[in-house]
């Protein structure tokens, strides 16, 4: 029997932790947050002074081990994914778990089963999916306004130079996880597609600090695919851009083509003789998906007391990691690579 309202810890404070954590302590009606995971006793202190809440944990496992939660969000680094969520899944605590899923599919494959075995939900932090304009897309392709889909190109660019670790491409599995998880899942979403083979060009740009001690490390990626059903798909993925968040996507059918997104922080267009045309640009994910993290959040208790699966699963995250793994071969080797060839 559920309660009244589902109590729910949040593992990583960071920066996509920390909004689930503010959702669940004000904005999710049927849930409550009751405890946040953070290791750093300074940031632990600031987050619960922040968010009005009594309990903080030093390690996941309290929380894991905490009778009175009911699920988590997972927002930890992704080497701890697998760990945290099959501890979660034996508990029998139900899993947000932001994205990438994991390192490498075996990983993704081990919490998938136990999940199933235990019983609970898993759902991937794809909050694109409950996007407003991603959805709105999502429905006109379906009623057919530009015929069937041919190409899918979606791009991010992310305005920050990364943290350190994240050069790390064995500890953070590249931009390719880090910034274009989200894109790939996209593409399968909207093509109705799976990846079939994928080529990949990649760079280091504008991180010349890292090309010394991680030679592999990139801030720029183009990866191509060819999808199951003869479509194509293009994902764009760069870092340390500074101009602004920008996350857009092209739809191109036989009768038409879709947009998504926009640089825009708002419609003010502004015109001077000091600084000819100029307006505001979108300056982060947090402002721009902002109300699809909500929703989110929110459906996620939906699938909890409903009984009926996420709009984006655990297979979801394991296709996405699959990609990234056929990608990064495809980088090494300098070659297109079937999704089969990646490394399990």
């Amino acid at each position: 029997m559920l309660p009244a309202k589902l109590n729910v810890a949040v593992i990583g404070t960071g920066r996509a932790g920390f909004i689930h954590a503010r959702n669940f302590r004000s904005a999710v009606s049927s849930a409550r947050l009751a405890a946040v995971v953070e290791p750093d006793p300074t940031r632990r202190r600031e987050v619960l002074d922040e968010l009005e809440l009594e309990t903080g944990y030093a390690a996941w496992e309290e929380a894991i081990s905490d009778v009175r939660i009911d699920a988590v969000v997972v927002a930890a680094p992704t080497h701890l994914h697998s760990e945290i969520v099959v501890a979660a899944a034996e508990a029998g605590k139900h899993v947000l778990c932001e994205k990438p899923l994991g390192l490498h599919a075996s990983e993704c494959r081990t919490m998938l089963e136990a999940v199933g075995k235990h019983g609970v939900v898993l759902q991937l932090g794809f909050m694109r999916r409950y996007d407003a304009s991603f959805m709105a897309a999502r429905a006109r392709l379906e009623a057919g306004e530009i015929g069937d889909v041919v190409l899918v190109k979606s791009l991010t660019h992310g305005p920050s130079v990364p943290q350190p670790w994240m050069y790390d491409i064995a500890r953070s599995n590249g931009p390719l996880a880090e910034v274009s998880s989200h894109d790939i899942d996209a593409v399968r979403w909207m093509t109705g597609s799976e990846f079939e083979e994928v080529y990949a060009l990649a760079g280091n740009f504008r991180c010349p600090e890292a090309r010394e001690r991680y030679p592999d490390f990139y801030d720029n990626v183009v990866l191509t695919a060819r999808m199951t059903g003869g479509r194509q798909g293009l994902v764009e993925g760069a870092m340390a851009v500074r101009y602004g968040y920008d996350s857009r996507m092209e739809i191109l059918g036989t009768r038409g083509v879709l947009f998504i997104g926009s640089l825009k922080a708002d419609t003010v267009m502004g015109f001077s003789d000091r600084l000819g045309a100029s307006g505001r640009i979108v300056a982060s994910w947090r402002q721009l998906f902002a109300a699809a993290y909500l929703e989110e959040d929110t459906d996620f208790v939906r699938c909890i007391r409903e009984g009926r699966p996420p709009r984006a699963g655990g297979i979801d995250g394991l296709r996405a990691v699959e990609v990234v793994a056929a990608g990064h071969r495809s980088l090494q080797t300098r070659r297109p690579v079937q999704l089969g060839e990646a490394a399990t």
